[in-house]
């Protein structure tokens, strides 16, 4: 006898419809059906406007601030059939992540349409995928600055109808003034509208609020540059001498290896610039930088908003204390502090398997104590020497810098595998 066919899954609590300016008329058929079944409507006053009378639902627009409204207005619905609406595609910084958050993936049906990056690439004739995607929708406009290269083309996702001159001021104020700018209004609608010009001289007053703003990124000759991997100028950094240089900063960024979305804990912050190079190496990595110096936790969080990582979180306090209730890292450097008691086993009992420590000193006491710890972990113990040309007399010599000392270390490292090895 056959066995019997397994149940066919419940239905989704929620459909998400996505829907473009050209509203219903642009809706493919399933998704107006969606709609025209649905007993709750939930969208933005300006998603629900779009809607045709014939639409029997109940409209609730969504009250601010949004995310945390998620539960409690899908409990208020329980048990309805319940349709939200969504601008283009709802799982691209869209609704779609909160609503599966909240229910799982297997609790939403998304039906999306296309995005304002689709419609900008069409229209702009770019490559989706050689394309860089910034939000500053409910995100600081810092967030923008990691994203500049020269010859780079970036779409900004528009907080509303002043975003472009922000934007404007913005790119001028980071040496990318020479940039062209395309604020593409209404993409999809019957107002679809393009606005041309250069961020150092925008000329155009305040955009449609549904805009997306299109940049080919050009940098002013003798701007300062930044580079995509760790080792920025010193001079990128406002600092007090408290600085982990450039090139020993570039092997320690090497040695802490960092991956997309992996949590770093720096010690003794001084600047901030391990941390602020941790978080440029990927959007989604996540730092925490401990300084025990109030002025200069306030100088590391003003160097992380001009090289365009705000999100790095500053504790100010005195390391091992100020690590309690900290997140578990994936990685811990410790640049200051070494001889404080107990850092070293507060990091490493923090770790978990396969977390990595690294460790700089410049100090004899510090050294010794790494030196011990070498003994009793292993890992890498090395000497950085780093020397400068500089003139002496009408020649050139070497000036050498302190040599820095460093541990690195993985806890208990994970066993490769047969097929890794």
């Amino acid at each position: 006898m056959a066995p019997a066919p397994p149940p066919p899954p419940a239905p989704a609590a929620v459909t998400v419809v996505g829907i473009g300016a050209d509203g219903w008329d642009g809706l493919p058929a399933a998704s107006q059906q969606a709609l025209l079944h649905a007993e709750t409507l939930i969208g933005g006053a300006r998603q629900l406007a779009l809607l045709p009378p014939g639409c029997p639902g109940e409209r609730v627009a969504w009250p601010a601030p949004l995310r945390p409204a998620v539960p409690g207005l899908l409990a208020a619905h329980a048990g309805r059939r319940i349709a939200v609406l969504a601008s283009g595609d709802p799982m691209f910084y869209g609704i779609g992540r909160a609503l599966t958050e909240a229910l799982g993936a297997d609790g939403v049906r998304v039906l999306p349409s296309p995005s304002s990056v689709s419609y900008a690439c069409a229209r702009l004739g770019w490559p989706v995928e050689d394309t860089e995607v910034v939000t500053l929708v409910g995100r600081p406009i810092a967030r923008l600055t990691a994203e500049l290269y020269d010859r780079r083309r970036l779409l900004v996702l528009s907080a509303g109808p002043a975003t472009p001159a922000e934007v404007a001021a913005h790119l001028t104020g980071h040496g990318f003034g020479a940039s062209r700018m395309r604020v593409l209004e209404q993409l999809g609608g019957d107002r679809e509208n393009i606005t041309d010009g250069t961020a150092a001289d925008w000329p155009h007053p305040p955009a449609d609020p549904l805009n997306v703003i299109a940049v080919d990124c050009r940098r002013t000759p003798g701007a300062p540059r930044t580079g995509a991997v760790p080792g920025l100028p010193d001079d990128a950094y406002e600092h007090d001498g408290q600085l982990t240089k450039r090139h020993v900063r570039a092997a320690t960024l090497g040695a802490l290896a960092p991956a997309p979305g992996e949590l770093l804990w720096d010690i003794g912050g001084g600047s901030g610039s391990i941390a602020i190079e941790w978080l440029r190496t990927h959007p989604s990595c996540r730092a925490v930088t401990v300084e025990r110096d109030p002025v200069r936790a306030e100088r590391i969080a003003r160097n992380a908003a001009r090289l365009g990582v705000p999100a790095l979180r500053v504790v100010t306090g005195a390391a091992p204390g100020a690590l309690a209730g900290l997140p578990t890292p994936d990685a811990v450097f410790v640049g200051g502090g070494l001889t404080a008691p107990g850092l070293l086993d507060a990091c490493w009992d923090a770790l978990p398997d396969g977390g990595r420590l690294v460790a700089n000193t410049v100090t004899l006491e510090s050294e010794a104590l790494l030196a011990e710890r070498y003994r009793t972990h292993g890992g890498d113990l090395v000497r950085i020497a780093v020397a400068h040309a500089v003139p002496v007399g009408g020649f050139t010599g070497w000036r050498q810098a302190m040599p820095v000392t460093q541990w690195a270390v993985e806890k208990n490292p994970y066993p490769l595998s047969g097929d890794d090895r």
